[in-house]
């Protein structure tokens, strides 16, 4: 019986052992999980990205008339004679991305010959786009497209560019001579952006059958008018506050190619076809 109680103690004690050590690791495993989410939670906060800014909406979604964007006593003075009264318009997928009106007249002076005239107006609009900037951004890009275009008409002469104050939120003059059809034509072309759109003028004449080469001033005098009038129908079309967001990932006529009236020769901002010239030019 003295011998029995203590073996038995033994037994019982090394039997304890197991349980203990069962419940130890049981309680570091716990441990070992809690640090494992804290630290998947944590990862997973860490990996979350910054949301992207958005663009700042454009200022126009619509564009004039081009034929009626510049008044009709204007037109009487600067193109005497048009052939067309309220222009010819440009073809254009979309009125409201591009669009472009030309006019030219010729005024018979009877033995003193005859003065020519021709002008053409071109708007181009640019959308805001998340993966391409503001819509005012785009046009700002255009807009120093087409004052290299205009400087770079083929066969001009004595090419000049200066600021055109007071046109727009920016814009610029170019001048140049350019001789076709036995004739000395001078022209003048305003580029000017308001908000989001670029607007491009070409005005440009010459005297036939003797008759005397208009003054560059008198050129330049009525493309500045002219587009003085087609950058305010710009900005009557369309109230900021009322345009929609910008879009995401979309894509319009003007992405890129900015083509517009910057085109010397008489060629029509949105088809490229050579506007209607007297028989002599």
């Amino acid at each position: 019986m003295h011998r029995s109680a203590p073996r038995l103690s033994r037994i019982l004690a090394c039997a304890a052992v197991p349980v203990m050590l069962v419940a130890v690791g049981c309680s570091s495993d716990s441990g070992s999980d809690g640090k494992k989410s804290a630290g998947s939670s944590a990862s997973g906060t860490a990996g979350t990205k910054p949301s992207e800014p958005t663009v700042e909406p454009a200022k126009f979604s619509d564009l004039p008339d081009p034929c009626t964007s510049i008044g009709k006593k204007t037109i009487e003075d600067l193109v005497p004679d048009a052939k067309k009264k309220g222009g010819t318009a440009g073809g254009s997928s979309d009125l409201s991305v591009r669009s472009s009106c030309s006019w030219n007249g010729l005024d018979d002076q009877g033995v003193k010959g005859s003065q020519y005239r021709w002008m053409d107006v071109g708007f181009t609009r640019f959308d805001s786009d998340q993966s391409l900037g503001s819509g005012a951004k785009r046009a700002t890009a255009d807009y120093t497209k087409q004052v290299t275009k205009a400087k770079e008409s083929e066969g001009a002469k004595k090419v000049a560019a200066e600021p055109a104050a007071g046109i727009g939120d920016e814009a610029t003059l170019v001048t140049y001579g350019l001789s076709k059809t036995d004739e000395d034509f001078v022209y003048a072309t305003v580029v000017a952006r308001t908000g989001n759109v670029v607007v491009t003028l070409t005005y440009n004449g010459a005297g036939y059958a003797g008759a005397k080469t208009p003054s560059s001033s008198d050129i330049v005098k009525g493309a500045r008018k002219a587009a003085k009038e087609a950058v305010a129908a710009v900005d009557e079309i369309a109230d900021a506050e009322t345009t929609p967001p910008a879009k995401s990932g979309s894509g319009d006529d003007a992405k890129g190619d900015g083509k517009d009236s910057a085109e010397s020769g008489g060629k029509d901002t949105a088809t490229g076809k050579g506007t209607t010239k007297p028989k002599s030019s």
